[in-house]
């Protein structure tokens, strides 16, 4: 996957980032930040540090700034992922249900350790914090979007193997 330039970005990206800064006043188009890193993550499947410099140079922001934004929110990936990303929370209330043992199971099945994606490329293993779901534990977020509630090792299995059987098809 391709970068982008600091000094070019382009004209499909700036149109969308221009469409985001355009929500703001003019005097605070960084406010769309994470919606430019949004976008260079879908153009990209990951934000780079050089696309965080362009990011950084188009809103008029400093580059640690922009990383500072990245690195904090889970959702921005700072390097390739799998087609599948799995955030497991192991936040407190979620380790007291299992959650800590949901992704022990996970780095087994995958054969990853927490961070890592599988050969095939296929699934990425991530811990996260709390998901707000702390009645539903153990849960995981799959690729920032679905929430998967009640995780045991059965629905694990469910999970895991539908996904997989679902990309051979």
């Amino acid at each position: 996957m391709s970068t982008l330039s600091t000094s070019m970005i382009s004209e499909t990206t700036r149109a969308l980032f221009d469409r985001e800064v355009a929500k703001y006043p003019a005097d605070q188009r960084q406010s769309a930040v994470m919606a430019c890193l949004t976008i260079v993550q879908q153009a990209q499947g990951f934000v780079s540090a050089e696309s965080e410099k362009a990011v950084a140079e188009y809103l008029g922001m400093a580059p640690i700034a922009v990383h500072e934004v990245t690195t904090f929110y889970n959702m921005y990936n700072q390097h390739p992922v799998g087609k599948y990303k799995l955030n497991v929370c192991t936040n407190l209330p979620c380790q007291l249900r299992s959650g800590d043992k949901a992704l022990v199971y996970l780095e087994k099945k995958l054969g990853v350790t927490m961070g890592g994606t599988t050969a095939d490329g296929l699934f990425t293993l991530q811990q996260s914090e709390c998901l707000g779901a702390c009645g539903d534990a153990p849960v995981l977020l799959v690729n920032d979007v679905n929430m998967c509630s009640f995780m045991s090792n059965d629905k694990l299995d469910q999970l895991i193997d539908g996904l997989t059987s679902a990309e051979a098809k």
